[in-house]
């Protein structure tokens, strides 16, 4: 009788998985007009070069404008024929006005956006008591308020269309506190939120990239973050560009990259909402011992901070 069960499940959760695969809708790359903010270097330039090479014409959106244009250069390499690339150099959390102003102009030069991708970020990493105040602001203006700005401006097209797809960016910072991480994450914890709320909001495809990232800090690492974050992955911006694109053509909300990424996605989902039926299952089955596991994770994280506390008191003597 048990094994009728285990049997019967069995086969009920492959004809799911099967029916998932089937009819799930994707998105269209091919075609497409999309923008990536951040666009001028690291995972931006890679989405962007890829987009390009799948057949989108690409928006880059960007202060920097040497970078930029360095960046249009490589992109212009991997476009498919009749498709295009535009930069504009703008400072994504001045005001929503000038990020509209220069969107309208990328959709008289290459049409409605269909895809957006918020990828411009910093971190400043180190202990709450050493971090400037205005570092907490300038990460809440760029790396919160950088994705709301450019969604607010391509979504009233977006809803008016019935079509759209927009991306967020995140990192294993941005789903659980790190030591030396404290106006990062609080910055990144902001995005998930808005994330889920306009998910919940306009039912339109926004998915949240959560993805493990070198970080780009502009003050060295406290050693306890170091010794915490040496244990995840990293990965190239090549690499993580193909695992959101991937994940954006599937339609997933929550998309990681590595093992670790994974297991956080499952442990930190919370109320978000789920995409596939796959996603739920693992997150229903795993969830209980992914939480055993971070909760001895984090034992040991406390066990660093300890030793390099103990470390820095001998040294001052």
């Amino acid at each position: 009788m048990f094994v009728e069960a285990v049997i019967g499940l069995a086969s009920f959760i492959a004809v799911l998985l099967a029916l998932d695969l089937l009819y799930r809708k994707k998105t269209q790359i091919n075609g497409s007009h999309a923008i990536v903010t951040g666009g001028s270097s690291g995972i931006g330039r890679a989405l962007a070069v890829q987009l390009a090479q799948q057949g989108a014409s690409v928006t880059l959106l960007a202060r920097n404008k040497a970078k930029l244009e360095g960046a249009r250069q490589r992109v212009e390499k991997h476009l498919q024929p009749g498709r295009k690339v535009s930069v504009f150099s703008v400072d994504l959390c001045q005001s929503v006005e000038a990020v509209q102003k220069v969107i309208d102009e990328a959709c008289l030069a290459l049409g409605p956006v269909n895809l957006l991708f918020n990828c411009a970020g910093y971190a400043v990493c180190g202990v709450f008591e050493d971090t400037r105040p205005e570092d907490f602001k300038n990460m809440i203006n760029t790396n919160y308020l950088g994705s709301v700005y450019p969604t607010y401006a391509v979504m009233k097209g977006m809803k008016k269309r019935g079509c759209g797809h927009v991306v967020f960016t995140s990192s294993i910072g941005g789903q659980f506190g790190i030591f030396g991480m404290s106006a990062y994450s609080g910055s990144k914890f902001a995005v998930r939120g808005f994330a889920e709320c306009l998910y919940m909001e306009v039912k339109i495809n926004s998915p949240f990239k959560i993805d493990i990232t070198k970080i780009i800090a502009t003050n060295v690492l406290p050693e306890e973050t170091k010794l915490i974050c040496g244990s995840a992955g990293l990965f190239s911006p090549d690499q993580v560009a193909q695992t959101i694109l991937q994940g954006v053509k599937c339609r997933q909300f929550l998309i990681s990259c590595g093992v670790e990424g994974w297991a956080m996605k499952i442990v930190t989902c919370g109320a978000a909402p789920s995409t596939s039926w796959l996603d739920l299952i693992q997150q229903i089955s795993l969830m209980g011992l992914l939480r055993l596991v971070m909760v001895i994770s984090a034992t040991g994280f406390d066990k660093i901070v300890a030793q390099c506390k103990q470390k820095r008191t001998r040294i001052s003597y």
